[in-house]
C-alpha cells in the first residue's frame, strides 16, 4: 500500500500534537484511505517487566487506541475529534523485547454519529498479531472541533475545510457507510 502525502501529514500533526505519542515516540509509517500504521519504538520507557524486558500492556494498548482513534482522519472527508466510546483489546501473546510494536487500524464503517474501526498490533508479521482491538468513536462534527486545531491538522493550505483528498474519502466511505444504520 502507497503512503497518501496529505493523510500521512494529517495524520502526523495530530499524533505529534498528543502528549501521550510524543512520550512514547509514537510515529506515523503509513496513512492511506480507511488504513493507518504507528510504530511504537521499543525503549526503557515502555518496559513492563524490568527482568524480562517485556513491553507493558499499557503502551501497547495506547498505540492501538491511537491507531483506532486516528485511522478516522483517513476516512473523514474534513478533520473532526471523535472521542473513543469502546475499545476492546484481546491480547495473542506478550511483546518480544528490544522490538518495535506497530499498530494497523482500518476505518472499516462511517455512519452519522458513529465510526467503527479495527486494529492489530504486531512486531514482525500482521499475520501474528501480539493484541488486536475493534473500537467505535462517537462523531461530534468538525463545527465542534475548535478551529486552530482543525486547522493544524488539515494544514495551513487547506484553511481547515475539506482535504485535498477529500474525492478518495468520500468514494471510499460510500462503500462502508450504510444510511440508517447508527
Amino acid at each position: 500500500m502507497k503512503n497518501d502525502p496529505v493523510l500521512f501529514g494529517q495524520v502526523s500533526r495530530f499524533v505529534g500534537s498528543l502528549a501521550q505519542c510524543s512520550e512514547l515516540g509514537i510515529k506515523p509509517v503509513l496513512a492511506a484511505s480507511n488504513v493507518l500504521t504507528l510504530e511504537l519504538p521499543y525503549s526503557q520507557s515502555i518496559i513492563g517487566n524490568p527482568d524480562t524486558g517485556v513491553i507493558h500492556g499499557g503502551a501497547i494498548t495506547t498505540l492501538m487506541d491511537t491507531a483506532s482513534g486516528s485511522v478516522v482522519i483517513c476516512g473523514l472527508d474534513e478533520f473532526e475529534l471523535c472521542p473513543t466510546l469502546d475499545l476492546r483489546v484481546d491480547y495473542m501473546h506478550a511483546a518480544e523485547p528490544g522490538k518495535p510494536v506497530f499498530a494497523k487500524a482500518t476505518c472499516y464503517k462511517i455512519t452519522k454519529n458513529i465510526i467503527f474501526t479495527r486494529c492489530i498490533a504486531y512486531q514482525d508479521s500482521d499475520e501474528e498479531p501480539v493484541a488486536q482491538c475493534v473500537a467505535t468513536f462517537m462523531r461530534i462534527g468538525a463545527e465542534a472541533t475548535p478551529l486552530s486545531f482543525r486547522q493544524m491538522v488539515m494544514g495551513a493550505q487547506s484553511g481547515g475545510g475539506k482535504g485535498t483528498n477529500s474525492g478518495a474519502k468520500s468514494a471510499a466511505k460510500s462503500g462502508t457507510e450504510q444510511k440508517g444504520q447508527e
